[in-house]
């Protein structure tokens, strides 16, 4: 445990140097060099914003880090049939495409099912596409749990999955932004780059749930749920927030949630407003209309 929440222990300790000179250099170029008039840039409040959301989501991080570590230790040692061996460089390799396949997983679930995207539209929130909209993390990681239990039971050690999952963090960080067009064709088959990013931030009716890729593309070629970016997209959400509460951006969507099933006129609708797609509500019955708390 000690171990696990030593920063020195965490990839993204070491990647922070970057993510900053990366802000940096991406900020000057698009002050200073030509570009395409058509780039969302920075704003300073929203970027702001971005950045108080991915530190307040390293406190939420930590703590599911402690509780699905206990877990995960408990299914490792006492149920894992084997144990594989995490000296070994094919080890790696397995584990991190693997923890991406559960990546896209969870991705696809958050995005397509109510309570899910409660916990993940704030990163969706901004309009903005660049470097500090990646740091825009949502501080309610607790699906991962499910998504990453296979696992444990596969014999990967409960700690590397978190190492892999950095790596995962690390990689995503780079795609979210304006300023690197398609990249080569082999790259752009295989790995989801910033082309394809771009696309799964866009709020366009075509570039809906599309692109759910951590570091392969793979996933949605595979599963029909990927499109190549045709025009720049409209990012932001669907229904714009218009707010920089960060309470607000994390937690609105739980009290949207909590208030609809408050009023839900059955156990029906109730589950539906938590298991149904983001915007479901109850079809009225012929001749009636919805009530304004059913509409909301």
């Amino acid at each position: 445990m000690h171990d696990l929440l030593d920063p020195m222990q965490n990839p993204v300790t070491y990647a922070v140097p970057f993510f900053v000179l990366s802000v940096l250099v991406e900020l000057a170029a698009l002050t200073w060099l030509d570009h395409d008039d058509n780039v969302t840039g920075y704003s300073l409040k929203d970027a702001r914003t971005s950045i108080s959301m991915g530190i307040g989501s390293l406190l939420f991080l930590t703590v599911f880090k402690v509780g699905t570590f206990v877990v995960y230790s408990a299914i490792s040692t006492h149920l894992a049939p084997v144990h594989l061996p995490t000296d070994t460089w094919w080890y790696w390799v397995l584990l991190i495409v693997g923890l991406d396949l559960a990546y896209y997983a969870n991705h696809r679930f958050v995005h397509r099912v109510n309570i899910g995207w409660a916990a993940h539209q704030a990163h969706h929130s901004s309009e903005y596409m660049n470097f500090a909209t990646a740091l825009r993390q949502k501080w309610n990681p607790w699906f991962e749990f499910f998504f990453w239990l296979p696992l444990p039971f596969l014999g990967f050690a409960p700690w590397t999955l978190y190492v892999a999952f950095s790596i995962n963090l690390v990689y995503q960080f780079f795609v979210h932004t304006e300023t690197i067009d398609r990249l080569p064709r082999p790259i752009e088959l295989v790995f989801n780059t910033p082309s394809h990013h771009r696309v799964h931030h866009g709020s366009d009716p075509e570039y809906l749930d599309r692109n759910y890729a951590g570091i392969l593309i793979v996933w949605d070629r595979m599963f029909g749920t990927f499109t190549p970016e045709r025009q720049r997209p409209t990012y932001g959400l669907t229904k714009p927030v218009d707010t920089y509460n960060l309470l607000t951006l994390e937690y609105g969507d739980y009290a949207a949630i909590a208030r609809n099933v408050r009023h839900a006129a059955s156990w029906r609708d109730r589950l539906g407003y938590l298991f149904g797609p983001p915007g479901w509500t109850p079809t009225a019955p012929a001749g009636k209309e919805l009530s304004s708390a059913g509409a909301d």
